[in-house]
């Protein structure tokens, strides 16, 4: 039985690789395309049209270099400061910036005062309905808040930061055990507030204390990449639920 010729080999070889390197490339090139098509799908569901769910991705990703500052206190060390873009980090780890004797606590335009937004515009749907839509409602907040807090850990350079699929995971969960089959069109809308609710209170809020323990420049709520926690959860949760 013959397998060929070494030589027939080595020009298969390098084919093998070009092709392999060539999908891995045209994988990177289409992920932000994918990623916008699946933030889209899941806005979607949000009591918003197909034209307002894209404009409110691309507020996203755009927002996500926006940090407005709100409060800032001094250190007595140099504090260093973490560049992350819109996917996450720009390298393959933690990049420094530069050092600040100073820690800036701000929230992030794309990471959290937009998918805020968009929930506050979710709660006025849910407020008219009432006690069935309501007491659910809270019973899935309560649940990923408690979550994230436990999970969310201070990281130097960096702030608070979380595993990403913990917060959806629980939000869906929860919205598909507490919200009763009369309700059930709302549970989209109910587990995407707790969704964001859960990272936003439970990881950050509540972890603000923690910040003076590790050396930060910038805590940017929302701000660790456009996929951050806050965005992540919410997007996922409105998807799956």
């Amino acid at each position: 039985m013959s397998w060929g010729s070494p030589h027939r080999m080595t020009r298969v070889l390098p084919a093998v690789g070009c092709l392999g390197l060539f999908l891995a490339m045209l994988l990177i090139c289409l992920m932000p395309l994918i990623m916008f098509d699946v933030m889209q799908t899941a806005l979607a569901r949000l009591h918003l049209s197909p034209m307002a769910a894209g404009w409110l991705v691309v507020g996203i990703f755009l927002g996500s270099v926006v940090n407005i500052p709100l409060y800032r206190f001094t250190r007595e060390d140099p504090q260093p400061e973490v560049t992350l873009g819109p996917l996450g980090y720009l390298t393959l780890g933690p990049q420094t910036r530069g050092l600040r004797m100073e820690t800036v606590v701000a929230i992030n335009l794309g990471g959290c005062i937009i998918p805020c937004l968009i929930g506050l515009r979710q709660f006025s749907y849910l407020w008219p309905v009432g006690a069935p839509v309501l007491w659910p409602l809270a019973g899935v907040c309560a649940a990923n808040i408690a979550a994230c807090y436990l999970v969310a850990r201070p990281v130097a350079g960096v702030g608070i930061m979380m595993p990403g699929l913990i917060s959806p995971l629980v939000a869906v969960l929860a919205a598909r055990l507490l919200c009763p089959p009369e309700v059930v069109e709302h549970r989209v809308a109910i587990a995407y507030l707790g969704g964001i609710l859960g990272p936003v209170v439970g990881a950050d809020l509540l972890h603000l204390k923690d910040i003076l323990k590790v050396p930060v420049g910038v805590l940017s709520i929302g701000g660790a990449g456009t996929f951050d926690g806050i965005v992540l959860s919410g997007i996922l949760a409105a998807l799956l639920a």
